[in-house]
Formats: structure tokens, sequence, C-alpha cells
């Protein structure tokens, strides 16, 4: 127990890492959601659901067409489900990766690689990249979290 606890504090630099990579990941799928609202406030449309399109102090004049798919905000709403369905898997294997106290120069790769993957898709995303271009991004954030789990079994079976 004493070990783990040592394994769990900021003095261990491989934790350190999680926890900057981690919170990083936070802030952009949080990020993306306001991204979304930004957008659909923006260009009054792109609404998803039929009680969006009631008066309020944001809706002054709603109109039926505002639940119409606007690619642009829709574009965002897409990116955002992209993340949520790539980086929850990201903060459990990092963080049972960090549990097996691997080396911090590995830790440091693939948790900082996984973080400037999920960046360079976004930026994919955001500029219309072809699907090839994202898909490589993808693949490469999707391999780091396969192989941090895969870690975590070899050394929990070993």
């Amino acid at each position: 127990m004493e070990n783990a606890m040592a394994l769990l504090s900021l003095e261990n630099p491989v934790f350190a890492t999680y926890v900057i990579a981690a919170a990083l990941m936070v802030l952009k799928v949080m990020g993306q959601g306001w991204m979304t609202v930004y957008r659909m406030q923006k260009t009054n449309s792109g609404l998803a659901s039929p009680e969006d399109v009631q008066s309020g102090l944001l809706n002054k004049a709603p109109d039926p067409a505002q639940l119409e798919i606007n690619d642009y905000v829709d574009r965002s709403r897409r990116m955002h489900r992209n993340d949520l369905e790539n980086i929850p898997a990201f903060w459990v294997a990092g963080f049972l990766f960090v549990m097996v106290d691997p080396a911090l120069w590995l830790a440091q790769a693939l948790m900082y690689g996984f973080v400037a993957t999920r960046l360079a898709h976004f930026l994919a995303y955001a500029t219309r990249q072809t699907h090839e271009v994202r898909a490589t991004f993808y693949t490469i954030g999707s391999l780091v979290v396969i192989y941090m789990a895969v870690h975590v079994l070899w050394v929990a079976i070993a």
C-alpha cells in the first residue's frame, strides 16, 4: 500500500506526467463542448433538441429551421463525440500505466504523444483535412492507449 501511495504522488515524475496529460485532456473535452456552444450561438443554428427552439434570453427569435443540421456546428459536435470515444480510455489506461511504474521516458513519450495526437486530430478535423489525415492521428493515439493497456496486463500477469 505504501508503494502505491508513493506512485500516486506528484513527487513521482510518471504520475506528474499523467496528471498534466490527463488535465490537458479534461480541458480538451470541456473546451470542445464550449466550442460547439459558441458555434451554435454564432450561427443561431444547429440546435440539438426540439425544446431548444423556445423563446428565451439566448434565443429571442426561435425558428424550427434552427434544428436543421449546420455543418459548422455539427463538425464541432462530431469532434466532441470523437473526444468522448477516445479520451476516457486514455484516462483509465494512463492511470493503470502509472501503477505499474514504467520508465519515465516511456510514460512521457506515450502520454504526451497521446496529447499531441489529440491536438493534431482536432486541427485536422477543424481544418477539414481528409479522413486519411484524421485517421492517422486517431490511429497513433489509439495505439498509444492500447500499448499502455497491454503493458499493464503484461506486468500484472507476470
